[in-house]
């Protein structure tokens, strides 16, 4: 993960400062290459996972063993471990 000082981009700063609460896109010759997101510090790292192609693979993984295998509900995990 890489991040940079608001004070560092300061074309960008009036932008996303303060209430914006709106993806803000970056272009090259009108071609989307970015996208600034307004989030916060408990953001971070859901934002973070949504885009890691290790854990996409993960529940790629989970997902097919459980329709090969199956699984529980909540409930019958509550049973059997007497919750």
């Amino acid at each position: 993960m890489k991040s940079i000082e608001l004070s560092e981009v300061s074309a960008l700063a009036p932008h996303v400062q303060g209430a914006a609460r709106e993806p803000l896109f970056l272009t090259i010759n009108g071609h989307t290459v970015a996208a600034v997101v307004p989030t916060d510090d408990n953001d971070v790292e859901s934002l973070l996972l949504s885009i890691s192609p290790q854990f996409q693979a993960v529940l790629e993984k989970s997902q097919r063993r459980l329709e090969s295998e199956g699984g529980m509900s909540s409930a019958e995990v509550r049973s059997k471990l007497s919750l």
